[in-house]
């Protein structure tokens, strides 16, 4: 049968019981891309590798992520400067969040490294560790030609008193129960592929 064929019956008995699904609206789209795929001549080798690629395509670009390197060259740059109380930054038009200050400034990635604590996922910056106390950003710098790619790091709290946080000068977290940490990286080395990758920003 062709893939076509496949899914026009599927997206049939798909309507037939579930009316709103939320796919049947692509159905043209949908019907018009098994075509394709049928006169493209994928074997039986290749048809599972060629439609995970279209289907990785596609899902990047309706999310408006780039499918290929982005280059930095001049014309991918957009004035935001504007929206950033008038200073001149400039926002990568194919990557939202790669962004650059001034013409020659170097860009620098906002999402280069996410830090997990336990179940928790987030952007901002942390502690190397708690000797020198020197804070790592979630932003860091990239080099050209740059595809994004996000880094999780693990780090570990530590509980501390707000007075002790802020008679240190510490870059600290309190909770809605009124509990201060500050928060360091678990296990540093975990920074070395990082900074294969991105070039480090220095805060």
């Amino acid at each position: 049968m062709k893939t076509k064929s496949f899914a026009k019956k599927e997206l049939e008995i798909l309507k037939a019981i579930n009316p709103d699904a939320l796919v049947l609206p692509f159905a043209k789209e949908i019907l018009a891309l098994c075509e394709a795929f049928d006169k493209s001549g994928q074997s039986g080798a290749s048809a599972p590798y060629t439609a995970s690629v279209i289907a990785g395509t596609v899902k990047k670009l309706m999310l408006q992520e780039p499918i290929c390197d982005v280059t930095g060259h001049e014309t991918e740059w957009v004035d935001v400067g504007e929206m950033c109380d008038g200073s001149i930054i400039y926002q990568n038009s194919r990557c939202s969040a790669l962004f650059k200050e001034g013409i020659e400034g170097k860009a620098y990635y906002l999402n280069a490294i996410a830090w997990k604590y336990n179940k928790d996922v987030f952007t901002g910056e942390v502690y190397i560790d708690d000797k020198s106390f020197e804070l790592i950003g979630s932003k860091q710098f990239v080099k050209f030609p740059f595809k994004p790619k996000i880094f999780y790091v693990d780090v570990v709290r530590v509980p501390i008193t707000k007075e002790e946080a802020e008679r240190r000068n510490l870059h600290y977290t309190e909770d809605i129960n009124n509990n201060c940490y500050y928060t360091i990286v678990k296990d540093a080395r975990q920074l070395d592929e990082v900074f294969n990758y991105y070039e480090k920003l220095m805060r």
